[in-house]
């Protein structure tokens, strides 16, 4: 292969999106597409929409979705509920990535060839190191059906001393429920605000890991880690999908930014103190919201682990080198030391 073919390992929205942007820079682009379960349904926000937009140029990609114009929060023991306004749409992420792939431009075989770069974004790639884990905590997710006079524009967020929930309208009178720290049957018993939403519940739950990770090295000889593969989210701060977009956004720069002979190691220093700076706010983040939670053994554990968290993403931030890049229009440019 030449130094401008690029394998990508996986299927998601950070893999899409590297490959859009990679071919759409004249990059021979290889695709290692990995099978994993979908997420029957994800919060989009407008900020998050508009970067998808303008990566995939298409005004109207998410025509047709049901829009989430509020956000109802009982957040904290004894606390009030709050309606907040939002604006976001709840997708389905598999007919998402339906309207993302066919505009990535044809991408070559791997037959036979071996790649000049990789950039993983599954978790199922052997190249990857073993990972940071800051939690314990697991989500249950599963499909419930609205009450007749539940809001159809609206998602509901509710903390109980077991751990949290999150319920989603996603179209007529269908939604999707996240229990996090325990089992839905376990805390909806225990809910004052959304099990007042649900008529009843549909099918049987999955269970995935909802606690923050990041891989103990964000790239290695030959590779770089985007998306999921780098780092995952815990769902209380809804950054999932946004973060996706924006790894690979800068993944696919600093690829660029190589073939035009930049240094790789400073290339690689950079994003690596990129993503874990980022990291870094979504734990801190976090740690604001489960201080705030509620209390008892789930919230006690788990801001503990938040807590190391923070201090070891701030050390590993600390021992990396000044930046030298600054991303202006999706492309990298040195910053002049002066």
């Amino acid at each position: 292969m030449t130094p401008d073919t690029i394998l990508i390992q996986g299927d998601g929205i950070a893999a899409c999106s590297c490959a859009r942007l990679l071919r759409a820079n004249g990059f021979e682009v290889a695709l290692a597409k990995t099978a994993r379960a979908k997420l029957p349904t994800i919060l989009v926000s407008e900020s998050t929409q508009l970067l998808l937009r303008d990566v995939f140029e298409d005004r109207d990609l998410f025509r047709g979705f049901p829009q989430i114009r509020k956000r109802i929060v009982s957040w904290g023991r004894q606390s009030r509920t709050q309606t907040i306004p939002h604006s976001a749409v709840a997708v389905s992420e598999e007919e998402l990535l339906s309207r993302l792939w066919p505009k990535v431009p044809a991408c070559v075989s791997m037959e036979g060839k071996e790649p000049g770069w990789t950039i993983v974004t599954s978790r199922a790639s052997d190249l990857l190191p073993y990972d940071y884990k800051f939690g314990s905590r697991n989500a249950f997710a599963i499909s419930v059906r609205l009450k007749s006079g539940a809001d159809r524009d609206a998602c509901w967020v509710e903390s109980l001393d077991s751990g949290w929930l999150f319920l989603l309208a996603c179209g007529d009178d269908n939604a999707f429920l996240l229990s996090i720290g325990a089992e839905p049957e376990v805390q909806l018993e225990r809910s004052r605000l959304v099990e007042m939403q649900i008529e009843s519940v549909k099918g049987l739950a999955t269970q995935f890991p909802a606690y923050p990770r990041i891989l103990s090295a964000l790239y290695g000889p030959g590779w770089l880690a985007c998306g999921s593969a780098a780092m995952a989210f815990d769902p209380v701060c809804g950054e999932g999908a946004s973060n996706a977009v924006r790894e690979a956004i800068l993944a696919s720069a600093v690829v660029r930014a190589m073939s035009k002979g930049f240094a790789a190691e400073d290339l690689f220093a950079h994003y690596s103190s990129r993503l874990t700076a980022g990291f870094l706010r979504h734990l801190e983040a976090c740690r604001d919201f489960y201080v705030r939670g509620n209390s008892g053994p789930f919230w006690e554990s788990e801001l503990e682990l938040l807590e190391q968290g923070v201090e070891l993403m701030q050390e590993r931030l600390n021992r990396g080198l000044q930046s030298r890049y600054r991303l202006i229009d999706f492309e990298l440019q040195a910053v002049d030391p002066a």
